[in-house]
């Protein structure tokens, strides 16, 4: 993790320089938020492409719906002040057949409501899952072909809970909240133009108190959005928490370290949950302060349909539909003050999630070259670094003849693992810091997945995919045989371990091959590499993990499996590098020294200190284990 972390501030200093000499950096400030309102809007417009029709639909039969139920007050108004009173039954009816009629015109209305009613949540479920599949798509997608660097700087659980959490409040506010606040609107301008025919004094009393409602809720949005925001972080802390445990929970037990692990947890956890109380209680507030409002709404015209009724001012049955009017207003007008509120949490959610769209990917088309991979590396001149004062890499020049076996040695931070990460390009060498050639081809000219394609790499800690063992080894290639998958176990020197498996190479390995010791993973990691049948083989000490007999006899076998292959091979162990073709010895990003293990052992250097170190050290283990015998 030290190596990622260096190259990781490395390349972003390096392409930030880079990017200064062609280009001015814009101003902070206003132009930046005004930068981020553009981006929300993008998403939004972004993923509703396709999903026009449905939000249409749901718009349309939301309309039809609110004016069929705006239907039901008004055959009530008509029964109480016609028919009841005996002065407006139509010709032909009696008084028990317009009662009827007029029930069933209430049956109809609230048949043909339910009807739109319907119809428009299924255009809005429709709508909603298309556009929540869209992002969903779209953002995993992205990160795939995200830098190296960029998912180094990040961590998984954040990353997790933006594109879950995060997403999820989008779509309920495009989907369900934007549409909402249509249909409310057009509620609040329908029924009020209705009671505005029936009583204006009443209208305009009931009316006073909605931009008291709505004014009182966009104030509380402006103030809890960074409480939003603070909470959505603070679940990103939590998750990676959990996650990193999980993972490590071999390491966790090793170590009796539960307890610690427990209140780190709780740590996190506590403030997660104290900021939730705190907004708990901000909600409250705020619902309490509504309810308050919105009574004395009510009441106020209920006290004014009263005396209006007695004053012979309106009649009853405008009376009890005025009521009812105003009964169905008065949720809708909370609603749209608690969606007011929740734009808050939908516009940090919104800026979470474009952080991720907006980071570049990878240039796939920065080179078409796929030349064969079958010469001489060449590193000629290469540096690398994070800082002036902090250089990984000084001026590398070395040639690795194809078909030979090339090792590298040398202490923690000395430079091994950024050569190969640079060799791949996981991290791109700067302009003006060298070059690194295959077959006299640079690099930076050779498509990027073909290159990758063709360099098999095992690490120190490879990652395995908490599937079986089967689909582990064979993931590089589609329509293996079993026999090809066992044939190259069987080089790695882990097919026997399989076989002891209670279901053999159906396996399944847990997360990150938890199931698995730690040389068993490095071997199965081997065999993975082997199915690719990469010209340039990458060993990043991944035989640490082995004893020395094994480490021989993989050694052996890949040797005369892949005679053809150029391998790569670091380590910090000389008996893994001794039979190389070359060896260079690296120390704080220089070449120390350079040859074979013969020429080495020779010379006064490094090399020769760390042979005699390690070779004493196996001969004390040895003798001790005599002696306990």
């Amino acid at each position: 993790m030290r190596y990622l972390g260096e190259l990781t501030r490395s390349a972003f200093v390096w392409n930030r320089r880079a990017k200064e000499k062609q280009e001015v950096k814009p101003k902070q400030g206003e132009s930046m938020k005004s930068k981020r309102k553009t981006d929300k809007f993008r998403i939004i417009f972004r993923f509703l492409k396709g999903n026009i029709r449905f939000l249409v639909g749901t718009l349309v039969f939301s309309v039809l719906f609110t004016a069929c139920n705006a239907l039901i007050p008004q055959i009530v108004k008509y029964t109480a002040d016609h028919i009841l009173v005996l002065d407006g039954i139509p010709d032909g009816l009696n008084v028990r057949q317009a009662l009827l009629l007029a029930a069933i015109l209430v049956v109809a209305a609230a048949v043909l409501s339910g009807i739109f009613n319907y119809l428009s949540k299924m255009c809005l479920a429709k709508g909603s899952e298309n556009f929540l599949k869209s992002i969903r798509d779209t953002l995993y997608h992205h990160t795939q072909y995200l830098p190296f660097s960029w998912h180094v700087q990040h961590q998984t659980g954040e990353i997790i809970q933006r594109c879950t959490s995060d997403v999820e409040v989008i779509r309920n506010f495009v989907c369900r909240q934007l549409p909402e606040v249509f249909r409310i609107c057009f509620l609040i301008i329908l029924y009020l133009g209705i009671m505005f025919s029936m009583n204006v004094p009443i209208t305009l009393a009931a009316a006073a108190f909605f931009p008291v409602i709505i004014g009182y809720s966009a104030f509380f949005h402006s103030r809890i959005g960074k409480r939003f925001q603070d909470a959505d972080e603070a679940e990103g802390a939590l998750s990676s928490t959990v996650q990193e445990n999980l993972t490590g929970v071999r390491v966790v037990r090793a170590f009796g370290r539960e307890k610690y692990e427990i209140d780190r947890f709780d740590q996190k956890n506590n403030a997660y949950s104290d900021l939730w109380v705190y907004l708990g209680k901000l909600m409250s507030v705020f619902w309490a302060s509504g309810d308050l409002i919105t009574n004395l709404q009510v009441l106020t015209v209920m006290v004014l349909g009263v005396v209006f009724a007695v004053e012979g001012r309106i009649t009853l049955g405008e009376f009890i539909a005025f009521l009812s009017y105003n009964a169905s207003l008065t949720w809708p007008v909370r609603s749209l003050g608690r969606i007011i509120s929740d734009m808050s949490k939908a516009g940090v959610s919104m800026e979470r999630v474009a952080y991720i769209l907006e980071a570049e990917e990878e240039d796939a088309t920065d080179a078409n070259n796929k030349p064969a991979l079958t010469g001489d590396i060449c590193f000629r001149n290469v540096s690398f670094a994070y800082s002036l004062d902090h250089p990984i890499l000084k001026n590398i020049n070395f040639t690795i003849p194809a078909g030979s076996t090339f090792a590298i040695l040398g202490t923690t931070g000395s430079g091994k693992s950024t050569l190969v990460h640079l060799l791949n390009r996981l991290y791109d060498l700067p302009e003006g810091c060298g070059s690194i050639t295959i077959g006299g081809t640079d690099i930076r000219d050779i498509d990027r997945q073909y290159l990758r394609q063709n360099i098999g790499m095992v690490l120190q800690e490879p990652f395995l995919f908490s599937r079986t063992i089967r689909e582990n080894i064979g993931i590089t290639k589609e329509k293996l045989l079993d026999e090809e998958i066992r044939h190259a176990a069987e080089i790695a020197c882990v097919d026997e371990s399989i076989q002891h498996f209670t279901d053999g190479y159906d396996t399944i390995v847990g997360e990150r091959g938890v199931t698995l010791s730690g040389g068993q993973k490095q071997r199965v990691a081997i065999a993975r590499m082997l199915m690719k049948q990469a010209p340039v083989l990458v060993f990043d000490d991944s035989l640490s993990a082995v004893d020395t007999e094994t480490d021989n006899k993989i050694r052996k076998e890949l040797k005369k499996e892949m005679e053809k292959a150029t391998v790569i091979m670091i380590s910090h162990r000389i008996t893994s590098l001794m039979q190389a073709d070359c060896i260079i010895v690296m120390d704080k990003g220089e070449i120390q020294q350079m040859g074979t293990h013969d020429q080495l052992i020779q010379q006064e250097g490094p090399y020769k200190d760390i042979y005699e170190i390690q070779m004493n050290s196996d001969i004390r283990l040895m003798e001790g284990g005599a002696v306990c015998e």
